[in-house]
């Protein structure tokens, strides 16, 4: 996967953020040398923006959609208060047993909560409300994923989608996963409920809330 940020750009961007805890600079490390797509980590830059919006929204209740190693959902959990509460979403159950062992080594592993099986049917299952949602799933599902969310958003919350810039194929889409990417963010920015904003940070970020 390729960003849209040219290469320098991006090191330098990292070199000029906060570091990574050890604990989560040996879980990219792992990540990187047994995952067959490792760069789906969402990595320092985007895990610290997601601190971030932990932080501005005071979010005590976090929901992510998209597990994979458990990288971004340590980062949210750090920032969450002690009673705070994190619930992460993934089909595959290699993902849990990749990162169970990194949570239990975390002082915020204790937050974090795993729910296997599809996003979509899981979704169903929750009650609001959520703080913070971070959507980096499945894509074909983004509009469910993203209309379900709204009805778990509290008033003040934050919706954040992962990949909306899909290495620029949202500019000519191709096949599938480009066209359901394009049309997530058609979707969004056509929905009179909400105020949406697209970062160019990695592979584009979408930041979404209620008006």
């Amino acid at each position: 996967m390729a960003f849209i940020v040219p290469d320098d750009i991006e090191r330098y961007a990292a070199q000029h953020t906060t570091p990574l805890p050890p604990l989560l600079e040996e879980l990219t490390r792992a990540t990187y040398e047994s995952m067959q797509v490792p760069q789906m980590l969402s990595g320092q830059l985007e895990g610290t923006l997601l601190q971030f919006l932990v932080v501005l929204t005071r979010a005590k209740r976090v929901l992510e959609l998209g597990m994979f190693t458990g990288f971004s959902a340590q980062m949210m959990a750090a920032a969450l208060p002690d009673d705070g509460h994190l619930i992460t979403c993934d089909i595959d159950p290699k993902a849990l047993e990749f990162s169970k062992p990194f949570f239990d080594r975390s002082p915020h592993g204790k937050k974090i909560e795993v729910r296997l099986g599809p996003a979509i049917e899981t979704l169903k299952t929750l009650e609001g409300p959520f703080d913070l949602v971070f959507i980096d799933a499945d894509k074909g599902n983004y509009i469910a994923y993203y209309e379900r969310c709204m009805e778990l958003l509290s008033p003040d919350g934050i919706i954040a989608v992962d990949n909306v810039l899909w290495n620029g194929r949202v500019l000519d889409p191709k096949d599938d996963s480009d066209r359901a990417i394009a049309a997530f963010n058609d979707h969004v920015n056509r929905d009179p409920r909400v105020q949406n904003v697209i970062l160019t940070v990695r592979d584009g970020i979408m930041l979404i809330r209620k008006v």
